[in-house]
């Protein structure tokens, strides 16, 4: 399924970005005064390779695992709040239920890694394939083909949503400890130095914050014989919630649907199936900038420029929710505003 997504997944069309141009170019304002809403527009009109793209049918996908790693004292939470948050969610009350809410989003829970095995969780998606990545401290996360069957549980999930008519996807995840995979893989995959892209995550105080960065030091040492390709890195340094998001993001550029990331987890996730095929960031909406030392440091080396900076380092696929709105704000007014011609203007008059 891997290799079959990566060869489906082609650049945006120049002619369709063009022919989108064309159109805001002629709408009832100064050339180019809406600055970043008309580039989103066209970027989804070559996506969707319709006249008149619509955002009808929207959906987030929070994928959840747990990771041994928290064993070392990475994290200001313990690992049952994994769980106790997954029914949160199913309830509706966590944030980004409500944030969906505003959105006219569905949420889709899946467990594709969590410790603890909710058997009567009603509305659960189980895909669990691991039962908590391992400690990358000591050793790899998981295997090879466990972050295969990752990533193919993501693109069966963007297949499904295809499948159903959705157009707008959203990535979003829960894991305690989780942060500190997604840092060791920013590490590996930009590259940069450890202590560039690892922050407090939960809330580490200062002595923690030195802590954590001295186990992700340790997790790349420990793993250096693996760290090459992006699949194995992914295998050796990642979660099974991150493995899953890169297939949603591969699956979502495959079958041409605007794929929104959320934050500092997500775009580990998003970086792995970019190293896979570049192809793919034509697909990706980066949501917002994390509060996490290493989100800038992403944006910054990847020339790459989230729609919102609002401090927030909740996950969830919150982030990503506030910004589908945003998104389709740009198509509405792709579609709906007048046009000089129409309203008997002369452009520039």
């Amino acid at each position: 399924m891997l290799q079959k997504t990566l060869e489906q997944i082609q650049p945006i069309s120049k002619d369709w970005l063009d022919k989108a141009w064309k159109r805001l170019d002629n709408l009832t304002k100064p050339r180019r005064s809406l600055g970043r809403l008309e580039e989103m527009a066209a970027r989804i009109v070559a996506i969707r390779q319709e006249e008149r793209p619509e955002v009808v049918k929207k959906e987030v996908y929070v994928f959840v695992g747990d990771h041994e790693v928290v064993t070392e004292g990475v994290s200001a939470y313990p690992q049952e709040v994994t769980a106790l948050m997954v029914k949160n969610f199913l309830a509706g009350g966590a944030g980004i239920n409500v944030i969906a809410r505003c959105a006219g989003a569905r949420v889709n829970i899946i467990d594709i890694g969590m410790k603890q095995d909710l058997q009567d969780a009603d509305g659960l998606i189980k895909r669990n394939i691991k039962r908590a990545a391992g400690n990358i401290a000591r050793g790899p996360a998981m295997t090879r083909e466990e972050a295969e069957k990752a990533i193919d549980v993501g693109i069966e999930m963007a297949n499904r949503a295809y499948e159903n008519g959705t157009v707008m996807i959203a990535t979003g995840e829960m894991g305690i400890g989780n942060t500190t995979p997604s840092s060791a893989l920013f590490a590996a995959l930009l590259p940069a130095k450890v202590i560039d892209v690892t922050g407090s995550g939960t809330g580490l105080d200062e002595e923690g914050l030195r802590h954590k960065v001295k186990v992700i030091e340790q997790a790349l040492e420990i793993n250096r014989q693996s760290l090459s390709d992006p699949i194995p890195i992914l295998a050796a340094l990642g979660g099974l919630e991150i493995a899953a998001i890169c297939g949603l993001c591969l699956g979502g550029g495959a079958r041409r649907l605007i794929v929104v990331v959320d934050g500092f987890i997500s775009t580990a996730g998003a970086l792995v199936a970019m190293r896979l095929n570049p192809n793919v960031r034509d697909y990706l909406f980066f949501s917002h900038q994390s509060s996490e030392r290493g989100h800038g440091a992403f944006f910054r080396m990847e020339g790459l420029q989230p729609i919102l900076d609002l401090d927030l380092r909740l996950g969830e696929g919150t982030g990503a929710g506030l910004a589908m709105q945003i998104i389709e704000n740009a198509v509405r007014i792709y579609n709906e505003m007048a046009t000089f011609e129409e309203v008997g203007i002369e452009p520039g008059a």
